[in-house]
């Protein structure tokens, strides 16, 4: 029940956004009683730090599955685009967002996570891209791999890049191209075009 009870919210939370869906309409959604959540998950903060723990984990193992497949890294990297949104509902409530606003611990400690993760994510694609060709040698990749993280926390500020001016999807191949400009090759570059016009 405890799965069923984070895998809904989940869905909810993603469609709807964390801060307009309560316990109530979770309950109801699942069929039970706002009792039986109580039961597994003292209050909706608790719940919260489930669901977005659960979410952290599903969406480190599909990217750990893309990555394993050692594909070109400008591929590598609009795949892990596409599985990233797919799971995210295309972030179209703004999760990362509601999360910074009105749950600010829970978003430090998953803000913390996501960096260890993607850090040592992207320095492997940067030498991977070093070693094919695709990125420019002289790169620092400690650096790029920093700002890298950085550029992709600011494009889910609501406040900068509003979404009604920007599908995340938008948003993302935006800051993707302008990345990968900044250190492809000649030859990466015919492949970042390439990975564009598919969107």
């Amino acid at each position: 029940m405890r799965d069923k009870i984070i895998e809904k919210s989940n869905e909810l939370f993603l469609n709807l956004g964390f801060k307009s869906v309560t316990m109530d309409e979770i309950a109801s959604a699942l069929g039970v009683s706002k009792k039986t959540i109580y039961k597994y998950f003292k209050n909706k903060t608790a719940l919260i730090a489930a669901v977005t723990d659960f979410m952290f984990h599903s969406i480190c193992t599909g990217i750990d599955m893309i990555c394993d497949l050692k594909k070109d890294p400008i591929e590598e990297i609009f795949d892990i685009k596409r599985f990233v949104l797919s799971n995210l509902k295309d972030e179209k409530s703004s999760t990362q967002y509601q999360l910074q606003k009105y749950y600010p611990k829970i978003y430090a400690s998953l803000s913390k996570k996501q960096f260890d993760v993607m850090k040592d994510c992207v320095v492997e694609n940067l030498n991977h891209g070093i070693e094919k060709g695709l990125y420019r040698e002289e790169i620092d990749v400690e650096f790029i791999s920093r700002i890298y993280f950085s550029g992709m926390v600011s494009i889910k500020n609501n406040d900068i890049f509003p979404l009604d001016n920007y599908s995340m999807n938008t948003l993302m191949n935006y800051y993707l191209e302008y990345h990968l400009r900044g250190i492809c090759t000649e030859k990466g570059i015919k492949q970042l075009k390439n990975q564009l016009t598919q969107k």
